[in-house]
């Protein structure tokens, strides 16, 4: 039997536990934590209550009978509010609330005289019971009290207007002017005299308001002002005099436009375009964007196709000046700056923006970062060249990015070509070799080596041009192409001599970038000078250090082309010469062909290579050759597959490729199975017995 009340029934009257949850209202959540657009005081919560209370429990209203009552009514009262200011005499608002006597008024304004609003309401009620004397020496000593609160000031004024008293407004206005109030009090006493016709009064007004807030916008309604009465020469006078004081204020854009669309509803475009193209030169490109569209827009609709055209020009200025300034490293955006300013600008304004983009020099002095800036001081040199015609500055321009090139670092070779060169065209070639002399000793480049020898080639210098080849092997006596180069000239002035002595000493270095252009160069000189043994031993020479399948066949195309005696017009003398050539050709195919087979068997793709080359050699000379020497070791290809291995060692599938089988390694193949199969053969009849 179970004892819990977890499994009684209800209906025997038993309780179970779901009957005795407690069950909590569920906390609703807050969104919005924002305050409410009307706040509710505490005050207003019990005032709301006890106005909702029963009619039965209402304390009963009083009603007064006799003046004995009213006087103990106004006793208790009196007596109430005394209290109440005694326990708060600092609230303001239980002076409003009690006041009804100048008495009370007066106490409060002891109290706290800096609370305007204690002012305001004592006057209110002064003018509602008709004591305007009384309201007039309220507003006196409030405005004298509290000059800055600019209320009493207006409601002093609102009240004398309403008694028709323009006079005393205007002289309340004048007190008031005195204290230079913001401009809303001035505009407010021009509004006043034009409201009974006074337009000199307010021109005078207006004159006291500008010399008291020289700011755009008090200029801006004071020509608005003038306009607006038909005084176009006053109107225009004021943006003149506006110019003069406030040109260099942030806001002179402001003015400019003001001024500019005035001169426009005047039909002067010509005074508009000249007040628009003034303050574009006077004002800061960063902020005239606003300047910029309205020009673009003034000049599409009075001017010509020129006009139109500087008007774009210069929203274009203003974009690249906005660019440079965010990101003046950023040498792209100069060069698009710079462009425009070819196409349209002055000397001056282009010089001004080379002038200003060359001096961002890279923070850092790495190459990568100096790439383009250098191609600024290139242009601008270009520039100076060729459109400004100006020799001096060019070369000027030469020498200061040179001197600010950190050469122990990195340098330009093109710098130094073109300083050069351009010196050059000058017809001065001893500036011209300096430079390249000073380029050579502070910072080396093959380039500027091999400029500098073919300058003095075309001059026919030709000590110079040995000298400087020998200052160019001495910096870097591994380029081959440095000596073959040096060598060429030699046999270009028939020095064979000299020319073999400078190969030979170029093939005894150590190392060399590129060997085989040495080698091949130093062949090809001995083969034009037709010495057919000195090109046979630096084959031989050359496999002694390299067994290269191209030395190879390069020894062996050499051999079937090379002459080996005077040909005569005989034709046996001619056959004869053919037959060596070719017996040499094929001795060397043969070493060659016997050298892969032994030293380099895996090299299979070489030697089929090597037997096209061969075959084609053989076909070359006609009758004489013999074809099936080279056929019968020509190989067989076969289609093979092998496993691909991954980078993690894994398999990652198979690839095909193409196999050689010659015919030496098929038979070797063959033996090699038949003698297994003999073994095999021998090894059962062995088991059987």
């Amino acid at each position: 039997m179970a004892n819990s009340t977890k499994d009684a029934d209800p209906s025997l009257g038993f309780l179970t536990r779901r009957d005795t949850e407690v069950k909590l209202p569920r906390p609703t959540r807050v969104k919005n934590k924002s305050p409410a657009p009307i706040q509710i005081t505490a005050e207003q919560i019990l005032r709301e209550a006890r106005e909702r209370q029963e009619a039965e429990i209402r304390p009963p209203k009083q009603k007064i009978t006799d003046h004995a009552e009213l006087a103990d009514y106004r006793l208790r009262k009196r007596k109430e509010f005394e209290d109440l200011i005694r326990r708060a005499r600092w609230n303001t608002s239980v002076w409003k609330d009690f006041a009804r006597a100048r008495s009370i008024w007066e106490r409060a304004l002891e109290v706290d005289y800096r609370n305007h609003t204690l002012w305001l309401k004592y006057a209110e009620v002064e003018m509602k019971n008709k004591f305007v004397n009384h309201a007039r020496n309220i507003w006196d000593r409030a405005v004298a009290l509290l000059p800055r609160v600019d209320q009493l000031w207006y409601k002093y004024i609102h009240m004398e207007e309403m008694l028709s008293n323009v006079a005393g407004a205007r002289q309340i206005f004048e007190r008031w002017m005195e204290w230079q109030p913001d401009q809303q009090g001035w505009l407010s006493y021009i509004k006043f005299e034009l409201r009974y016709g006074e337009v000199e009064r307010a021109r005078a007004v207006y004159e006291r308001f500008v010399a008291c807030h020289p700011r755009i916008s008090a200029w801006i309604k004071y020509a608005k002002f003038e306009m607006k009465n038909g005084e176009v020469a006053r109107a225009r006078g004021c943006y003149e005099r506006a110019v003069e004081i406030l040109s260099d204020d942030e806001e002179a854009e402001q003015l400019f436009v003001a001024f500019s669309e005035f001169e426009e509803r005047c039909k002067e475009t010509e005074r508009a375009r000249c007040i628009y193209k003034y303050a574009l030169d006077h004002i800061p490109k960063g902020r005239a964007e606003d300047l910029y569209r309205k020009y673009v827009a003034f000049e599409k609709q009075y001017g010509d196709r020129e006009e139109i055209e500087d008007a774009i020009v210069g929203k274009r200025r203003f974009q690249y000046e906005d660019e440079v300034r965010k990101n003046p490293l950023n040498y792209d955006h100069w060069f698009d700056y710079i462009r425009l300013e070819e196409s349209v600008g002055s000397k001056d304004m282009i010089r001004e923006v080379y002038e200003r983009a060359i001096a961002n020099v890279p923070p850092a002095e790495e190459k990568r970062y100096w790439q383009r800036y250098i191609y600024l001081w290139i242009n601008y040199a270009l520039y100076e060249e060729l459109d400004a015609e100006d020799v001096e500055r060019t070369r000027d321009v030469y020498r200061e990015c040179l001197k600010l090139i950190p050469h122990k670092k990195f340098s330009f070779a093109k710098i130094w070509l073109m300083a050069a060169q351009f010196e050059i065209r000058q017809k001065n070639l001893q500036a011209a070799r300096k430079i390249l002399g000073t380029a050579i000793g502070m910072a080396p480049k093959d380039k500027i080596f091999k400029k500098y020898i073919e300058i003095e080639l075309q001059l026919g210098n030709i000590n110079r041009s040995r000298t400087l080849y020998e200052k160019y092997l001495e910096w870097s006596p591994t380029n081959c192409y440095a000596w073959s180069k040096f060598a060429e000239l030699e046999a270009s002035l028939n020095e064979t001599e000299r020319g073999r002595a400078i190969f030979e000493l170029a093939i005894s270095q150590d190392a060399l970038d590129m060997p085989e252009l040495l080698w091949k160069a130093y062949i090809d000189f001995e083969i034009s000078k037709g010495e057919s043994g000195r090109v046979r031993q630096l084959y031989e020479r050359l496999l002694q250090r390299t067994k290269h399948l191209k030395v190879w066949i390069s020894y062996a195309k050499f051999e079937a082309s090379a002459i080996t005696g005077e040909e005569r017009d005989d034709e046996d003398s001619f056959t004869d010469t053919e037959e060596s050539k070719l017996q040499r050709s094929r001795a060397i195919f043969e070493r060659a062909f016997d050298y892969f087979r032994t030293n380099e068997p895996d090299l299979k793709e070489e030697r089929a290579m090597l037997l096209d080359d061969w075959l084609n050699v053989e076909s070359s000379f006609g009758s004489i050759g013999d074809v099936s020497i080279v056929k019968k070791k020509l190989p067989r290809k076969v289609k093979r597959k092998r496993a691909i291995t991954s980078e993690d060692g894994g398999q990652a599938g198979y690839e095909e490729y193409i196999d050689y089988i010659f015919p030496d390694e098929e038979v070797a193949t063959k033996l090699k199975i038949l003698e297994a199969a003999y073994k095999w053969k021998k090894q059962r009849t062995d088991t059987d017995d």
